[in-house]
This record gives C-alpha cells, sequence and structure tokens, in this order.
C-alpha cells in the first residue's frame, strides 16, 4: 500500500512518517508547510507541498502516487483559537476534510485514518473516559473533531472504505531532538518557556476536586501516538469493514502539579515554586482515557512513561532555544 500522510512535516505527523516507513510503509506526505517544517522528513518521503482544501492538487497526488491508505493529520489545533475564529476552524478543519474525503473516494481510496481529539469529550464527569462517554465539546476545536468523525464515520459507511478515529490525549515528547515541539500550546512546553524566561511556572487553579486540588489529565508519548497509527492503518488493511473509534492514551491521570514537579526535576529547577492563580474557564477537572479497547482492538499499548516524555521533550526544546 502507499499512504498519504497530511500534515506530515509537523510535529505529531513527522512521528507518524517515521514509525511507518520504519515499518516498511510506502508513504507520502501532503502539508501546506504553514507549521511544518521540511526538515522533519526522513530521506526518501516525498513532500508534497500544498493543502487538503485544494481539490485540484489533491486529486493530483492521490493519482500520481497510486495512495490506497490516508492518514489525516493536518488541521488546526488551538482551541483558543477556535473560540476566536471559529469560522476559520470549521473551514479548514471539517471543510478541507470534506475535499479530501470526495477526493479519496473519487479515487477509489479504501482505507482512511482521522486525528481527533479528547476534546470531544469536553468536560465528562466520570473516572475514565471510555469510547462509549457521550461526546460534548466546548469549544469549535472539539466540535470540528467530532463533526470529522461523524463524516468520517458516514464517508467509509456508504462507499466501504475501512476508516478509524483516534482520539488523542495530552500529547507530549519527543523521539529525537529535531522532531520535538515547536508550539507553545501544552503544558510541558508552556512550563519550559516560562523557566527559560525566569518566571515561575503557573497552575490554573488548584481547588478542584482532585488529591492535590489540580487538573488532572492523560498523558502520552507522541511516539506512543504514533504506534497507534501504524497499528490502526494495520487493522484497517486486514479489516475492510472496520469502523473504529478509539481513545489512545495511557489510562493513567497526572495532576498538573505532578507534571510540573517531574518537570523542575528534569530540567533542575527544583527550587522553582509554581504560582498559582484562577481557574481558567471550561477547564474539567479529570480527564483520563480508557485506553482497553485500543489494546484489545489494535493489540497497542503506551510505552512511555511521564519521565520519558519530559526528558525527550527537553532534549527538543534545548536544541531549539541554545
Amino acid at each position: 500500500m502507499t499512504w498519504l500522510i497530511t500534515g506530515g512535516a509537523g510535529f505529531i505527523g513527522s512521528h507518524v512518517v517515521r514509525a511507518m516507513t520504519d515499518g516498511g510503509e510506502r508513504v507520502v506526505v501532503l502539508d501546506d508547510l504553514s507549521t511544518g517544517r521540511a526538515e522533519r522528513l526522513p530521506g526518501g518521503v516525498v513532500l508534497e507541498v500544498g493543502t487538503v482544501l485544494d481539490r485540484e492538487t489533491v486529486d493530483r497526488v492521490l493519482r500520481e502516487h497510486a495512495v490506497t491508505g490516508i492518514v489525516h493529520i493536518a488541521g488546526k489545533k488551538q482551541v483558543a483559537e477556535s473560540v476566536a475564529r471559529p469560522l476559520h476552524y470549521y473551514h479548514e478543519n471539517v471543510e478541507g476534510l470534506r475535499v479530501l474525503l470526495g477526493a479519496a473516494v473519487a479515487a477509489g481510496v479504501s482505507r482512511f485514518v482521522f486525528s481527533s481529539s479528547a476534546a470531544v469529550y469536553g468536560m465528562p464527569d466520570v473516572e475514565l473516559v471510555t469510547e462509549k462517554t457521550p461526546p460534548a465539546p466546548i469549544n469549535p476545536y472539539g466540535e470540528t473533531k467530532l463533526a470529522g468523525e461523524w463524516l468520517v464515520t458516514a464517508v467509509g459507511s456508504a462507499h466501504r472504505m475501512a476508516t478509524a478515529s483516534l482520539r488523542y490525549f495530552n500529547v507530549a515528547g519527543a523521539v529525537t531532538p529535531e522532531l520535538g515541539d515547536d508550539g507553545v500550546f501544552n503544558l510541558v512546553p508552556m512550563v519550559f518557556e516560562r523557566l527559560d524566561e525566569g518566571e515561575a511556572p503557573r497552575i490554573f487553579g488548584d481547588d478542584y476536586p482532585t488529591p492535590d486540588g489540580t487538573c488532572v489529565r492523560d498523558f502520552v508519548h507522541v511516539e506512543d501516538i504514533a504506534t497507534a497509527h501504524v497499528a490502526a492503518a494495520r487493522r484497517l488493511v486486514a479489516d475492510p469493514d472496520a469502523r473504529l473509534t478509539l481513545n489512545i492514551g495511557r489510562g493513567e491521570g497526572v495532576s498538573v502539579a505532578e507534571m510540573i514537579e517531574v518537570i523542575l526535576d528534569v530540567t533542575g529547577r527544583t527550587g522553582v515554586r509554581p504560582a498559582v492563580g484562577g481557574r481558567r474557564p471550561g477547564d474539567p477537572a479529570r480527564v483520563v482515557a480508557s485506553a482497553d479497547l485500543a489494546r484489545s482492538t489494535l493489540g497497542w499499548n503506551a510505552r512511555h512513561d511521564v519521565r520519558a516524555m519530559v526528558e525527550s521533550a527537553w532534549e527538543g526544546w534545548r536544541l531549539r532555544h541554545s
């Protein structure tokens, strides 16, 4: 098979490209390089510069490379930006997916893996979030991911396309420093940035109904995210009737305070005390995945612990900020 990976020059996408090529898959990347970098890609991988919104480009890429499966990672991913620019997010994430699926159907593509998000769940009041937990997104980003899942499943059913929607939880880490996260939108790089600026890390609220009062999240290493994509792609090849929706997480909760403590230890800043402020609107107290279905369906397990995530992320941060 030949897999098209959209957004394959980005942080998560480049890890998926690396994992799939290491696994012997033939890969082509489509990326507009708005946030991705061509140098992230391993040698021998073809990069087509373009956007999924351009049907003519997508048609050409699918045809010229005889693509038989797609891993769709491209899209906008910042929650706050989605609140400020909902029309932009719906255009990029939903319309872009519609265009891509239309081209896929026309080209006879028979496998489709969609990168979704735990943001579809919103603020679930449960100990562990399962795939049966009712989705209730609380921001446009999460809404676009849920709408994307619906669209992928509907198209798969109508056109006998095997599909998988992978709901990522909180991604961190890097396989190599060169593939580290360039953005400062998630907890780990946000703390790194504060420390580099001589500022204390911020904690937004310490009065939640959790053991230490701070929010609890499920952090998963980006390499584990990548291997989940490989496992999903192989499952779709084996089962042409698959319609999968799966949580991709570790199934273990780590509080914000605990994560910051690990970061301070890894960076050698153990004397720093976090600054505690008020809660941010919309932050749920606890969002932790049940990953049982991914294990039983894909034979996949997250392998890396929190310290490995932080250590690898720190190496990448130092490489880019030294």
